[in-house]
């Protein structure tokens, strides 16, 4: 029997409020999944289905559509979406779910990643496991922007992501940069010429549609994101994370984590994961030959399969 996700608005003590999917009964264990951009919490509903079963572990399965998506508050002030304030909405949200107790598991993708990343540094105790899936750390990614060409060439599209019409260029002729760059053309972010579509058969008419309805609630409160991060890549007018020191108790990671990486990421290379172990000394990385950066929707079978392999019964 297919478990049913539950949708609510779950407003926080500081005044924003998340809109909500779940799976699986209040007072289990919970996994917590962060959607990046230009995703929304629908993305994990196989996984919240999956890990909610008795059989899977009977977890409670917490998905938010993050500050600035789909119905969750979005806030016009860019620095609203800097990554402290970010941060502060899943503690909270953990709060709302566990209580006292941390999670069995936080799952985060791209920007969820990146979240992810800040709140298993500042707030440890708050989760027993990390699985990160194609979002670099701070650490690797400031070397990656000062020394390495091709992921700078790579990560160039945040540049346009932050221009003040971006939202008004993704959102023309039917979000037609935005399927362009789910399809594997990284230029349709970049606003220069595609290239050839890649196939993409897990883009189905029917999840177009779902893609469709979240973009309808608007861009803006996504690209902030970018807007209100320094980690991009350098330019003319702008040294980015070239620029940026970052100090050591800043990139430690000390809960076991789970890197997911897959090798056919165009915006995301696997350079990113190379001196991880620096700063996460708990750390079992596992390549995903063949996938691309939306290989939670590619290879979603996978992806369970590998988290699945680090909830040992311990971790309940």
């Amino acid at each position: 029997m297919t478990p049913n996700i539950q949708t609510w608005q779950q407003t926080l003590p500081h005044g924003i409020t998340l809109s909500c999917r779940a799976c699986g009964e209040p007072g289990r264990p919970v996994l917590m999944f962060l959607h990046g951009f230009p995703e929304a919490a629908f993305v994990w509903d196989p996984l919240l289905q999956h890990f909610a079963r008795p059989e899977n572990g009977g977890y409670r399965c917490v998905a938010p559509n993050l500050r600035g998506y789909e119905t969750s508050s979005t806030p016009h002030d860019v620095k609203a979406y800097r990554a402290k304030f970010l941060v502060q909405d899943i503690v909270a949200l953990i709060d709302a779910e566990c209580g006292t107790q941390p999670l069995a598991a936080l799952v985060a993708h791209d920007w969820g990643g990146a979240l992810a990343w800040s709140l298993a540094n500042g707030h440890p105790e708050r989760l027993k496991q990390l699985v990160i899936i194609n979002s670099p750390h701070p650490g690797p990614f400031v070397q990656a922007m000062r020394n390495n060409p091709a992921q700078q060439a790579a990560s160039a599209y945040m540049n346009f992501l932050i221009q003040p019409d971006a939202a008004s260029q993704l959102s023309a002729d039917g979000f037609k940069k935005l399927f362009g760059f789910l399809r594997g053309s990284n230029d349709e972010l970049r606003g220069t010429h595609s290239l050839a579509a890649r196939a993409a058969p897990w883009l189905t008419p029917e999840l177009e549609n779902r893609y469709r309805e979240v973009w309808g609630h608007g861009l803006e409160g996504g690209l902030n994101y970018y807007r209100a991060s320094p980690l991009r890549p350098p330019c003319e007018q702008d040294p980015g994370a070239a620029a940026i020191e970052l100090p050591p108790e800043m990139l430690h990671i000390a809960v076991p984590t789970l890197v997911l990486w897959a090798q056919d990421d165009i915006a995301l290379l696997p350079c990113l994961t190379q001196g991880l172990d620096q700063h996460v000394p708990d750390l079992t990385l596992v390549p995903l030959p063949g996938a691309t950066h939306w290989v939670v929707h590619e290879q979603t079978e996978r992806v369970i399969e590998e988290i699945s392999a680090v909830l040992k019964p311990g971790v309940q």
